[in-house]
């Protein structure tokens, strides 16, 4: 495996690293609010490898001080092309705060922990030190902070409706949802010449402009000044986006803000096998840059062992982000390319025989997809799984289980386990499982790939709630549960199942808590995995939290919005733990 202390290895981040390197100019700087972890998992150093990929010169800054001469964002110059920005692997708000709005004490992807090594609103303060320092730099703004603010929308943190980021950051470009393929375009676009305002054609990218684009094919929202007047006019906004967002061929979306427009050009198609195996394929060293020597940073020592077989997700959970950034159509790795990153953490000098994670946003979404693909171009749906799983759907487990196999056969492994939650209602109904192929995979992960602890997500008890949410009914947990603890029986094993659930969510009252409370008491569920919904861009349940109507229905929906409510409700996971206080703020 790759010396850890070879320098010519990583991508610099310093003026020594890049006098090491010989280079005499630099032409892309990429400014991020994480440590730089050389890590497939880790948005900002993908990125910088497919640029490296393709020849260009690229340097990290990671978490750069904001707050001092800002020397960090003048020590390396000028790049020859633009300057990206992105706030990280998480909104730097949730990362920064608590569902009560309370400042967290530490940063997973900080070295040692440490919290206070990035601003609020990550993006837009970097970004506005970066064009009054350099005017006439491009920058370029991407990852879930920046994706997921790309038009008005609720920030729960100050209570108010924002405009999309464009305006307050000031880039020039921005690229939403997973960027490769933008990424690349903009590159060579910008190398042969063109400016940023030439680059409005591109696929999977938003900007801001006083002209609307020659294009019939538009869906027009209410401005954002209207949505600030009107919550109805924000309510009907999200409404048409996340309708638009689900389509197999979306339209471009333009939303007027004030003598401007924001232009949300359609995606790229989802990547083929080939395309993503490209970018897994790439040539990280797997590990955090040397700079941070001796220093533990969190969230790699989570991943660092684990594996992301596909992206996306069609789940379409209300309070989820998934599908916003990643979209719900399934992009899955070839089995070849996973068994060569498999390859590869089993050379690393730290591996003990153990693969933490052979996951994605739902463990089992692995190459599923619908079955008749133009029953999918005319379909808008937000959940291939809700109220009920699409018939047209190919949910057949068989793929997988064979790549469980074939990572548990291998002679480095001791055990691959699956660290990711698992989508229960993709493989049983209340008849029962789907297929011979669902109940082979559950045998399977059962009796080999479970930890200890197996994680699921009911996230309530309540059937409105889970109604609301998109969620299927609780029966079918305990069903699960039923089918776990069998296996574990009957093959004399010690293993737990646990549930995952959310208090506060719309349409949840304090005595939905109490019923939670009490069903999971009677079942012996020990409530570890809990939190209090923290309302975030463009999701339903946050567009419901602010204007307090369904965008579908119209109707109006309790949600506890107060401290007190709030803390009542979350209270109530702990009512029968001997805990009379709630201590636990995630």
């Amino acid at each position: 495996m790759h010396d850890f202390y070879d320098k010519q290895l990583w991508l610099p981040t310093s003026k020594k690293e890049i006098d090491d390197l010989g280079w005499k100019d630099i032409d892309i700087i990429f400014f991020s609010g994480d440590a730089y972890v050389d890590h497939p998992a880790f948005g900002s150093a993908i990125i910088a490898r497919i640029w490296q990929s393709m020849g260009f010169k690229v340097a990290i800054v990671p978490q750069p001080n904001w707050r001092d001469d800002l020397r960090d964002f003048k020590k390396l110059g000028c790049p020859r092309l633009f300057f990206a920005v992105s706030a990280g692997n998480m909104d730097s708000m949730v990362n920064h705060y608590t569902a009560n709005k309370r400042l967290r004490s530490n940063d997973a992807y900080t070295p040692d922990n440490k919290s206070g090594f990035r601003p609020d609103y990550s993006v837009t303060v970097y970004t506005n030190i970066l064009k009054n320092l350099y005017p006439s730099i491009p920058v370029i703004i991407g990852g879930i902070e920046a994706s997921l603010r790309r038009l008005t929308h609720y920030d729960y943190w100050k209570n108010e409706l924002m405009p999309s980021i464009l305006v307050d950051s000031k880039a020039d470009l921005l690229v939403y949802g997973m960027g490769e393929k933008a990424a690349r375009e903009i590159a060579l676009r910008i190398v042969e010449g063109e400016k940023t305002d030439m680059l409005a054609n591109i696929p999977q990218t938003a900007y801001k402009t006083k002209n609307i684009p020659a294009d019939e094919n538009i869906l027009y929202l209410n401005s954002y000044e209207e949505c600030r007047n009107d919550r109805k006019k924000f309510a009907e906004n999200f409404r048409l986006t996340e309708e638009e967002s689900n389509a197999f061929s979306p339209r471009m979306i333009v939303e007027p803000v004030g003598d401007y427009n924001i232009v949300i050009n359609p995606p790229y198609a989802a990547m083929t096998e080939n395309e993503i195996d490209e970018v897994y394929d790439l040539q990280f060293t797997r590990m955090p840059h040397p700079r941070y020597k001796n220093k533990r940073i969190p969230a790699y020592e989570m991943i660092r062992h684990s594996v992301s077989i596909h992206r996306g997700c069609f789940g379409g959970c209300s309070f989820c982000t998934i599908s916003a950034h990643q979209g719900k159509f399934i992009t899955n790795r070839s089995e070849t390319s996973i068994l060569n990153e498999i390859a590869q953490i089993t050379e690393m000098s730290d591996f003990k025989g153990y693969i933490s994670d052979i996951g994605g946003p739902s463990a089992n979404m692995y190459d599923m997809r619908g079955k008749n693909i133009n029953i999918c171009r005319k379909c808008r749906r937000a959940s291939c799984l809700f109220p009920s799983v699409c018939s047209n759907l190919n949910n057949d487990h068989s793929k997988l289980t064979e790549i469980y196999k074939k990572i548990q056969s291998l002679p480095e492994i001791k055990k691959a386990t699956i660290g990711s939650g698992i989508r229960y209602d993709l493989f049983m109904n209340e008849d029962g499982f789907f297929d011979k192929s669902c109940e082979k995979y559950f045998n399977q992960l059962v009796k080999h790939h479970v930890s200890g602890r197996l994680k699921v997500a009911p996230e309530h008890t309540s059937d409105k709630v889970l109604k609301a949410i998109r969620k299927p009914s609780f029966e079918l947990f305990k069903m699960l549960k039923n089918e776990f603890d069998r296996i574990n029986r009957d093959e004399k094993l010690n293993q737990q199942i646990m549930p995952y659930f959310i208090s506060c969510l719309p349409h949840c009252t304090f005595d939905d808590m109490k019923k939670l409370s009490a069903e999971t008491k009677s079942l012996h569920l020990k409530l570890e995995q809990v939190q209090a919904f923290t309302p975030t861009p463009m999701t339903l349940a946050s567009a419901i939290y602010y204007t307090g109507i369904d965008p579908y229905t119209g109707k109006k929906v309790f949600t506890a919005r107060t401290a007190e409510e709030r803390k009542k409700q979350t209270e109530q996971f702990f009512s029968h733990s001997g805990r009379d206080k709630y201590t636990t703020d995630k």
